[in-house]
């Protein structure tokens, strides 16, 4: 990665941190670990990122080791490396210490639906539901008007 003023340490937390704790990061690497490899995929999951931001953060984490670009119908994908992998426990123990210590009422001002519908829409399980289409409606009464339906 390119000198951004680290920490100058010779200290394993104090190196990860230089790579990991850029701003939007550890979100990126939440949604490799997710299942996303596309840039769009990608960006649906941290839909507040500006694209050049992550493209940006695209080439850090491939410049250290964490991603890959790999040729993919046409374009290209992500794969995480295996030192990317290895980031799963980590990214999981963020989630496990914020839903312990963070506050719930704040983190609901910051309830992003679209967010919430793309998540789910990757992690349900749709073999239970019957053969023909299922349309299922979330409502968000105490959100403004235009994101309440989904």
């Amino acid at each position: 990665m390119p000198d951004r003023g680290g920490y100058g340490q010779f200290c394993p937390v104090a190196m990860a941190a230089e790579i990991l704790c850029s701003r939007w990061t550890v979100p990126v690497v939440r949604e490799f670990l997710a299942g996303s490899t596309r840039f769009n995929e990608l960006r649906k999951g941290v839909p507040r990122m500006s694209p050049a931001l992550l493209a940006r953060r695209l080439r850090d984490l491939e410049e250290a080791g964490i991603v890959r670009r790999v040729p993919a119908g046409g374009g290209h994908a992500y794969q995480l490396t295996p030192a990317g992998l290895d980031l799963r426990e980590c990214v999981e123990s963020f989630g496990k210490w914020g839903q312990r210590w963070i506050d719930a009422e704040v983190t609901l001002r910051n309830l992003d639906p679209s967010l919430l519908m793309w998540d789910m829409r990757r992690n349900i399980d749709p073999t239970p539901l019957p053969p023909a289409r299922v349309v299922i409606q979330f409502l968000y009464p105490e959100l403004p008007k235009p994101k309440r339906t989904w």
